[in-house]
């Protein structure tokens, strides 16, 4: 079984994230030059864990980013981690902390 190195199909956009209610304007889209390209590397530089909303539009990606408590829809994203997740093609992706603030880098791609 052979495994594709990661591919980059379109510009890393940058995610600041904080302790505010995220909003809609604060989402960021990530864009893929890829028909249907749903794969983003992910690193969080931050040294605090981002809970992470992903969606269709801005306002769901918005809504989705909470700090998780029991049960809820956002992706806890580890400080320091670097990840290749898969998520909706061309997703805006919003973020939350408990405390304190960290730069998350998305980059659209293919691969692992």
């Amino acid at each position: 079984m052979s495994t594709q190195a990661f591919t980059k199909t379109g510009n890393t956009v940058v995610l600041t994230v904080g302790t505010g209610t995220p909003t809609s304007a604060n989402a960021v889209q990530c864009l893929s030059t890829t028909l249907g390209g749903n794969q983003y590397r992910i690193i969080n530089a931050g040294a605090t864990t981002v809970f992470l909303g992903y969606a269709n539009n801005a306002s769901d990606a918005a809504n989705a980013a909470v700090v998780v408590t029991s049960s809820a829809a956002a992706f806890p994203l580890l400080a320091g981690t670097d990840e290749i997740l898969t998520f909706v093609p061309n997703a805006y992706f919003a973020g939350i902390t408990a405390a304190g603030i960290a730069s998350v880098y998305i980059t659209p791609g293919d691969g692992m």
